[in-house]
């Protein structure tokens, strides 16, 4: 192993032992400013933590993101560099989405043959769906113009170092929704005398499938799934109020909105059959992530480069992405980095017993490097 390899190891390690929770992550973001500032980058803090690394005389900029919170689990590895916070983990990597950025940073740094600016960009709150637009709504991206931007996410149970990405959508919207029922509680032997509450939301479950199995294209991949049913009864009480909970996602923002009208549709028709109240509450966390073609393209091609396995037209993945935010502003591409197919690395993000590949460190390093080298080539004749 390299020194550098090493150093690259003991970092991310660090960052493993003291996760922070999003827009909590003050230990992990001086962290990082350190680092980049040891390495001679120009730091801005805000928000999130930004790198300004320049070279030669062109115009052109690109940003890199890496996301830094984790999440609220206990960790279960076992590991001599687990977790010492109880109940916070870096259970989706973030830990190493920073550190392979870093490793970029000072590769680029210590030889910034390539021409242009580089924008790193350390985001906080990607688990909610809200750094990436703070940061944007502190002005980032008119701070720090770059005309492309891309991250990196690694992928458990696929092959080490396997790029994975594709021209459009990517990652799905997460929408959450609450319906509020209003009916008239009363007693349990008497259920002629009111209007149960738990009725009418068990009907309006089942009613609700039927949007994703018969108002929506069966190639639409969409997902609306009741997560929570709460009511006010009791063992002799039927219930005069219940809430209904739950979570949408969609690829496409026309199947997001279609979602949303048939719910509150539903709900207003199945409220009506039953002279009740309702009240239908849908807030969308995530947008979809979108990729640009140019940038997927180059992607593709920086995966060559180094001869890594790569797809470029792999499936949309189910889950969402906070980085949708940077996407829709400006064009980008996200990417898929194999995690590993055993071990502790091929277990699911958000696992308590899963890790980040320290083997992957040096490739998604490389990776950033080939990708800046190739987005911002150096003229002929330039050193």
């Amino acid at each position: 192993m390299s020194d550098f390899d090493s150093k690259l190891r003991a970092l991310r390690q660090t960052f493993h032992r003291t996760p922070e929770l999003g827009f909590q992550e003050h230990q992990t973001r001086a962290r990082v400013a350190t680092h980049l500032r040891d390495l001679g980058i120009e730091v801005h803090e805000g928000v999130g933590v930004v790198g300004i690394l320049r070279a030669g005389t062109g115009n052109r900029a690109i940003g890199l993101r890496a996301d830094m919170d984790a999440l609220p689990i206990h960790e279960a590895t076992g590991l001599d560099y687990a977790s010492q916070t109880d109940g916070v983990m870096h259970a989706c990597g973030h830990d190493g989405h920073m550190t392979m950025l870093l490793g970029a940073a000072e590769t680029l740094a210590k030889n910034p043959d390539f021409d242009g600016t580089v924008v790193f960009l350390f985001q906080p709150n990607e688990e909610h769906g809200l750094g990436a637009k703070a940061m944007i709504d502190q002005g980032v991206l008119e701070q720090f113009p770059m005309e492309e931007v891309y991250a990196i996410h690694n992928l458990p149970g696929a092959p080490t170092g396997q790029v994975t990405t594709r021209p459009g959508q990517i990652c799905a919207s997460e929408s959450l929704f609450e319906i509020t029922i209003t009916g008239q509680g009363g007693h349990a032997s008497m259920p002629q005398v009111g209007v149960d509450a738990i009725t009418v939301g068990a009907e309006l479950v089942q009613a609700l499938q039927t949007i994703v199995a018969r108002k929506l294209a069966p190639s639409a991949g969409a997902v609306v799934s009741v997560t929570e049913f709460l009511t006010d009864g009791q063992r002799n009480v039927l219930p005069g109020q219940a809430t209904l909970k739950g979570d949408c996602r969609a690829r496409l923002p026309e199947d997001r909105q279609q979602i949303e009208r048939f719910m509150r549709q539903i709900a207003n028709g199945v409220a009506a059959a039953h002279g009740v109240q309702v009240d239908v509450q849908f807030r969308t966390e995530f947008i979809e992530t979108i990729n640009a073609i140019e940038p997927t393209e180059a992607v593709v091609q920086a995966a060559k480069a180094l001869d890594l396995e790569v797809d470029g037209n792999r499936s949309p993945m189910s889950f969402s992405e906070d980085f949708a935010h940077f996407t829709a502003a400006v064009p980008g591409c996200f990417l898929l980095l194999g995690n590993g197919e055993t071990g502790a690395s091929g277990q699911p993000l958000h696992a308590a017993d899963y890790d980040f590949n320290d083997a992957l460190l040096p490739i998604g390093a490389a990776f950033w490097t080939q990708l800046v080298k190739d987005r911002l080539p150096l003229t002929k004749g330039q050193n």
